[in-house]
């Protein structure tokens, strides 16, 4: 049986990434299921492990047919771009710099067919910004890497799955940027992405702006009635099972008792709140709209702790897992 092959970026090199890559990749259920190959640098990989207590043969390769898999080998494709004493837990331009290049390698591999997802670590805005990559985050990041015009953001845990019509931007840029267009696509995009992972019609609801999703213009200037309701309207004309525009905090209750399939939330912090009030160890991000599949855990750098070997890794192996899921098996 062909196994799909998996780049697994690093992430920030002074933060918890190389952990969580370390353990994820040696988690059986993980090295079974796929052939995982990192893109980072084998010395920062050689020090966690250092830190965790693992004995992996961390094995540099330069493409990923030199990798080889038997279930206590770590392959690397090895961009060697830290310094050996970078400090664990602080912003750098370096590591910000060194994220950038992880990103772009393991796009490069997906899109040359050598492999069939990418799973990502996280990186740090910050050290990103100050290396001169001026992206908001991953997901922007990878739509310019790959030549998409638009994508967005899933998270998946297994009680609900949330997707957004705006990420990273500020409320008010956000409320504006949020059309009927923008809403009708998010849905589409949605659609497809449960569709493919195996639901045949999901029901999707979709969140109001305001309060009480404007209460009938009670609350707001019309949000709702402007730029919500057409785009969902034109998505049910379409055959798609969406309802909304629906009050966010209603909506997240019905939709963790299994109402719906998934929520399409209006903005950054209306959906990853109650996301991440479920558990960050059990999110997954997914990049919906992407030429290759792309899963990422739900949590950040962690600088607080980085370097100590007491991150909880449960959320990389999840997004790995989802990662499997999602990625199409290779041509014989």
């Amino acid at each position: 049986m062909n196994r799909s092959a998996i780049a697994v970026t690093m992430g920030d090199g002074a933060g918890v990434g190389p952990e969580v890559v370390l353990a994820a990749l040696l988690d059986p259920s993980i090295a079974e299921a796929c052939d995982a190959v990192v893109v980072g640098d084998a010395e920062r990989l050689r020090q966690a492990a250092r830190i965790m207590r693992l004995t992996p043969r961390i094995n540099p390769v330069q493409d990923v047919g030199e990798a080889e898999f038997d279930g206590n080998t770590v392959n690397v494709v090895d961009l060697g771009l830290l310094p050996p004493d970078l400090p664990w837990g602080q912003v750098s331009h370096v590591a910000g710099d060194a994220a950038y290049h992880y990103v772009r390698v393991a796009c490069e591999l997906a899109m040359s067919g050598q492999v069939q997802a990418i799973c990502t670590a996280p990186l740090n805005k910050e050290a990103l910004h100050l290396a001169g990559h001026l992206y908001p985050g991953h997901t922007e990041l990878l739509a310019e890497l790959t030549g998409v015009d638009e994508v967005s953001m899933m998270l998946s845990t297994p009680q609900m799955k949330v997707i957004h019509v705006t990420t990273h931007v500020g409320l008010i840029e956000a409320v504006r940027r949020i059309e009927p267009g923008l809403v009708e696509r998010t849905i589409r995009r949605g659609h497809e992405a449960l569709v493919r992972a195996g639901n045949p019609a999901p029901r999707i609801g979709v969140a109001g702006i305001n309060p009480h999703a404007g209460e009938n213009g009670l609350f707001g200037d019309g949000e709702e009635a402007e730029k919500v309701e057409p785009g969902v309207e034109a998505a049910r004309a379409a055959g798609i099972d969406a309802h909304g525009p629906l009050p966010a905090d209603t909506l997240f209750f019905l939709a963790a008792r299994g109402d719906y399939d998934l929520v399409v939330a209006m903005y950054h912090d209306q959906g990853h709140g109650p996301v991440k009030v479920l558990g960050i160890e059990a999110g997954v991000n997914i990049t919906v709209g992407l030429p290759v599949p792309r899963t990422s855990v739900d949590h950040g750098t962690a600088f607080d702790i980085a370097g100590k070997g007491v991150v909880d890794t449960r959320s990389m192996v999840e997004a790995m897992r989802q990662a499997i899921q999602v990625a199409p098996r290779p041509a014989s």
